[in-house]
């Protein structure tokens, strides 16, 4: 039996190895068994049965050019920048939207900003990772950290903040694994770990050397002020690393509207308690990780596995 083919485009070259391109990549080998998979920057005519863009704003050329073509299904998957801020404004990603057969978004809240209409088609699939054993932590101080290139999206400001306040606790570390993609606020992180000893950008790392740092830390902090669903915090809860994060819906539609470790978006404070809870209050860190582990679930490979095959199963049946 033939397998049917799929396009999988996403805004990103592999070199990037930024989210969408991750998600991409996963989600072919994923699919393996069943479909044969190409992942592209662009969809240039290929005769797949069935497309899957990421991002709204910058695959609409490809969903554009594959809707005209009438080929097959087209899947739409909403990232993050584009589900919470280019579909309130820009013509081009809400063309996408309109064209698409299906939606697919990264994490439970995600359906409540697409129109009541559209929710219907709309699935909810947790991106996965493989899990991880969790490793010793020093008991001498609390190892806190930050996973994400320098940009203003992520708002490394939050994360500057909180280590100027916590310049009198030598027993709380901040380290920051990221590529300084907006200059300006890869100085600014050069300037701090010159001046505060506690705080240390050690730039970009591979994925692998990231994995370890998750499994090494007491916690992992997400300070984004906008997400689809960050694979980070996937990772963490993978790795039995707890989080602390920005009240955002990305970020609530992955750790749950109960979870305990919230702080205000851009509040650099609200930050820094949290940490200093985390290093003083014993309780503190075994309620995040028991949370944690109850959501850990949700990111298991297999789950996000049977997610994808129900959903294509249902746009392109089998020959």
């Amino acid at each position: 039996m033939r397998k049917p083919s799929l396009g999988i485009v996403t805004p990103a070259r592999k070199s990037s190895n930024n989210g969408n391109w991750q998600t991409a990549w996963r989600w072919s080998r994923l699919l393996a068994e069943h479909y044969h998979s190409s992942v592209l920057e662009r969809w240039s005519g290929e005769p797949f049965d069935a497309l899957i863009a990421l991002h709204a704003r910058r695959s609409a050329d490809s969903i554009r050019a594959w809707h005209q073509t009438q080929r097959g299904p087209l899947v739409l998957v909403l990232t993050g920048t584009d589900l919470y801020r280019d579909l309130d404004a820009d013509a081009s990603a809400q063309a996408s939207l309109a064209l698409a057969d299906h939606l697919v978004v990264l994490q439970e809240l995600g359906p409540r900003r697409l129109p009541a209409a559209l929710r219907a088609r709309c699935t909810v699939c947790f991106q996965s990772c493989a899990a991880r054993q969790p490793l010793a932590k020093t008991t001498r101080r609390l190892r806190a950290l930050m996973v994400g290139h320098l940009r203003d999206e992520k708002s490394p400001e939050t994360y500057f903040e909180a280590a100027r306040r916590l310049v009198a606790r030598g027993d709380i570390v901040l380290d920051h694994i990221g590529a300084p993609l907006d200059a300006a606020l890869g100085e600014q992180a050069r300037a701090l770990a010159r001046e505060q000893p506690n705080y240390r950008w050690l730039g970009a790392l591979d994925h692998g050397t990231t994995r370890r740092r998750i499994q090494q830390a007491h916690v992992l902090v997400h300070a984004s002020r906008m997400e689809g669903g960050a694979h980070v915090i996937a990772e963490a809860l993978r790795s039995g690393t707890p989080v602390i994060a920005s009240r955002i819906d990305g970020n609530v539609g992955m750790l749950g509207a109960g979870y305990a470790g919230y702080f205000r978006w851009h509040d650099g404070a609200g930050l820094a308690t949290l940490l200093q809870r985390s290093r003083d209050e014993p309780d503190m860190l075994r309620t995040l990780a028991r949370q944690c582990r109850r959501r850990a679930v949700l990111f298991e490979p297999r789950r996000e596995r049977k997610t994808l095959l129900r959903l294509l199963a249902a746009l392109l049946p089998r020959p």
